[in-house]
């Protein structure tokens, strides 16, 4: 019969195994999430083969399928981490830029936390859409992607508006539907790709631009 000293021995190395097969899952899709991204940006939707990014990742062509499927939910997968700024998706109410715009009263002092918040975005996401434009035209599977992450950003902005007109700072006779669509506009990894990617705009710029243009547009002097 074993000893209690050995079965507590054995169950310390299952559960260090465990947690070993954990970590290097973990690693390995990072890894594969890493080389596609590069692959993606450097060859385009089309051109980024699976096999390129097994081989970019160090990992047998099967590995990348079981750990993170095909191509298009690959895809979704960056997309996804890139609005999170996480390892996965994360709901926009559960977001701490999100949490910290509902504690703030200010409506001026909102509208900041939020375009800082979405330069931080944009400089993760928008590399990403302009490969996303390119391929969504042929592919159904990118453009239901590209039409949902649209009309997820319109319903979130409709909850922003709403917030901003809860402080009683928004213009006289501006709905908060006009002010979800203004915002929802100029949030648009498309704008940012012009004014900094075709610009040449740092994204500092681009984020003290957006806080001067929605404080003019949207509040009472």
């Amino acid at each position: 019969m074993a000893s209690s000293g050995n079965m507590s021995k054995t169950a310390k190395k299952r559960t260090y195994d465990s947690s070993s097969r954990k970590e290097a899952a973990r690693g390995t899709h990072q890894s594969i999430l890493s080389a596609a991204q590069s692959v993606f940006l450097n060859k385009g939707y089309a051109a980024a083969t699976m096999p390129a990014i097994a081989q970019a990742a160090g990992v047998a062509l099967d590995t990348v399928y079981a750990t993170v499927g095909k191509k298009p939910a690959l895809f979704r997968q960056l997309v996804e981490m890139s609005i999170s700024g996480t390892d996965s998706a994360v709901p926009a109410e559960e977001r701490e830029y999100v949490q910290a715009i509902r504690a703030e009263t200010d409506a001026a002092g909102k509208l900041r936390i939020y375009a800082a918040a979405l330069r931080s975005i944009q400089q993760r996401l928008a590399p990403l859409f302009g490969v996303l434009q390119g391929a969504a035209p042929l592919d159904p599977e990118l453009a239901a992607l590209w039409k949902n992450i649209s009309e997820r950003r319109a319903k979130n902005m409709r909850v922003f508006a709403a917030d901003l007109a809860a402080t009683g700072r928004l213009r006289p006779h501006l709905p908060a539907t006009k002010v979800a669509d203004i915002i929802w506009s100029m949030n648009a990894p498309e704008f940012y790709l012009l004014l900094v990617e075709e610009r040449g705009w740092s994204p500092n710029e681009f984020e003290d631009w957006l806080v001067d243009a929605w404080i003019r547009l949207l509040l009472e002097p």
